[in-house]
């Protein structure tokens, strides 16, 4: 038996992972969403979304914006303006093959 049987710690423990995630994510800033999605299939806005869409599953009012400024440690806006480059097109042609690719995940 593993200790990640056990629902409430194996929430702390996934808890723990997000907040590392973010913290991850934020210093490294030189990490495009493009290539996150490109590669990964998801990128710091799906991060927020996917805050949004649980909160509001639970009942509980959080909207997208506040979610994604959560996993930003910034606004959006603030973020994109202090670290994100143009895209190229290879990398707009990677995330739109992973972004199909997601429709098998849903």
């Amino acid at each position: 038996m593993t200790i990640l049987t056990d629902d409430a710690v194996r929430e702390r423990l996934e808890a723990a992972a997000f907040r590392r995630l973010l913290t991850h994510l934020r210093q490294r800033s030189d990490v495009q969403n493009v290539d996150l999605m490109g590669w990964g299939g998801f990128c710091r806005n799906c991060l927020g979304d996917w805050l949004h869409e649980e909160a509001e599953a639970m009942g509980l009012a959080l909207n997208k914006d506040d979610a994604r400024t959560h996993v930003y440690g910034m606004t959006q806006g603030e973020w994109k303006a202090r670290h994100q480059g143009p895209a190229t097109p290879e990398q707009l042609d990677r995330m739109a093959e992973s972004l199909a690719r997601n429709e098998a995940v849903r």
